[in-house]
């Protein structure tokens, strides 16, 4: 076998690995470790610690008013939960619109210095025991909080994650099929990594911590969830995942916000491996280290890389090969698909069989697109809104 097979199969074994293999092997760790040590949660549904409730938003004056509304619905004492949002930098008269409800706080600087500061600030300001940030776009339900801390009473738990689910409509494009499907499959790997050991990342749509635990944020930070739950879990606390505590929000409005988005969340990867060096010290966080590298870093590195190189690679080694001819036929036929994919949503088509292919293309060039980004310091830590959907009638994905 020539180097270029072995490289080859080497490229595909690792594109393979990151996105599927290892959710083989985590599902099939998690099930044979709870053969012999069966899982025991350590919740109690009467605890109820005080609690600040933080929203951080930037020009979101035209859903503000029903994210007030869900979050005074939330089933929690009122003598135990603060509600803050924060507004800094906004310019569209947002703090001035939230100032109308009393029982709210609404902190706000005309100074926009990104969603890190506001959030050192906001949790400086918060009186409660635990933290939760939520973003303005997502709605939960009322018992979302007792669904959180419920899990507190365990003193290993630094931190719960909740699950964001997507809001689809029957007509969905592709960055609205796409981001459904990759949510569900995420959201499955969430809970056998948290069933391992702990969440790796969690996400900001709804995300809890002990006070104690905060430690200022970079102003510069770019995943600002994502590098708070990790240095978590390197104090040695778990984060948990409760799927019951769910937040909903719509798809991206276009695949044009969706790679936006994508590209900001790829280059905030690159900044957080820069940022969590001894997630790599395999002697230091043995488990941690393997759910991180396969689960985080490999789609943010070598993955997106290879699933590029193996197109020139297949092509060289189909000369007079009726073996890899097929294999590159296959290869070619999904890049077809993604092409396709492409062209029915610019036509407004739904055909999710084609969409999907095309939001994994999107997803790996965006990972390549955000470490330029970020080797070029282009990428801003201020956060920005992303366009989403509104449709009526919608259904979790």
């Amino acid at each position: 076998m020539s180097i270029l097979e072995i490289s080859f199969w080497a490229f595909i074994f690792i594109i393979f690995y990151a996105y599927f293999g290892y959710g083989i092997i985590l599902f099939a760790m998690v099930k044979i470790r709870e053969m012999f040590i069966p899982e025991r949660k350590i919740v109690n549904p009467k605890f109820e610690p005080t609690v600040s409730f933080i929203v951080p938003c930037y020009n979101e004056r035209d859903i503000l008013n029903d994210k007030v509304k869900n979050c005074l619905e939330l089933d929690y004492p009122n003598d135990k939960l603060q509600i803050i949002f924060i507004t800094d930098g906004s310019t569209d008269g947002s703090e001035d619109l939230l100032t109308q409800y009393r029982e709210i706080e609404v902190l706000h600087e005309s100074a926009r210095k990104g969603k890190s500061a506001a959030e050192n600030r906001s949790v400086n300001h918060a009186s409660g025991e635990i933290i939760i940030f939520s973003d303005a776009n997502t709605i939960l339900p009322s018992d979302a909080v007792k669904s959180l801390v419920r899990h507190y009473i365990n003193p290993v738990v630094g931190a719960v994650s909740g699950e964001k689910r997507i809001l689809q409509s029957d007509r969905e494009n592709a960055a609205g099929a796409g981001e459904g499907f990759y949510w569900k499959y995420e959201s499955m790997l969430k809970r056998f990594d948290a069933r391992l050991l702990t969440v790796v990342g969690a996400a900001g749509e709804l995300f809890s911590f002990r006070k104690h635990l905060f430690k200022p944020l970079e102003e510069d930070t770019i995943l600002d969830d994502f590098v708070l739950s990790l240095r978590i879990t390197q104090a040695g606390y778990r984060v948990l995942y409760d799927p019951t505590a769910t937040a909903l929000e719509t798809s991206s409005e276009n695949s044009k916000e969706e790679l936006k988005r994508k590209i900001r969340i790829c280059a905030g990867g690159w900044q957080a491996m820069s940022r969590l060096g001894s997630l790599f010290n395999v002697f230091k966080h043995p488990v941690l280290t393997f759910q991180y590298v396969s689960h985080r870093v490999l789609r943010w590195t070598l993955a997106p890389l290879f699933l590029f190189l193996v197109i020139p690679m297949n092509i060289l080694l189909a000369q007079d090969n009726v073996f890899y001819t097929i294999v590159l036929q296959l290869h070619l036929c999904f890049y077809i698909f993604g092409i396709a994919g492409y062209l029915l949503e610019r036509r407004e088509i739904k055909f999710k069989p084609f969409f999907i292919p095309y939001y994994f293309i999107m997803m790996n060039y965006a990972a390549i697109a955000g470490f330029f980004r970020y080797a070029k310091g282009g990428q801003s830590s201020a956060w920005e809104r992303s366009a989403r959907k509104v449709v009526p009638g919608n259904s979790p994905a």
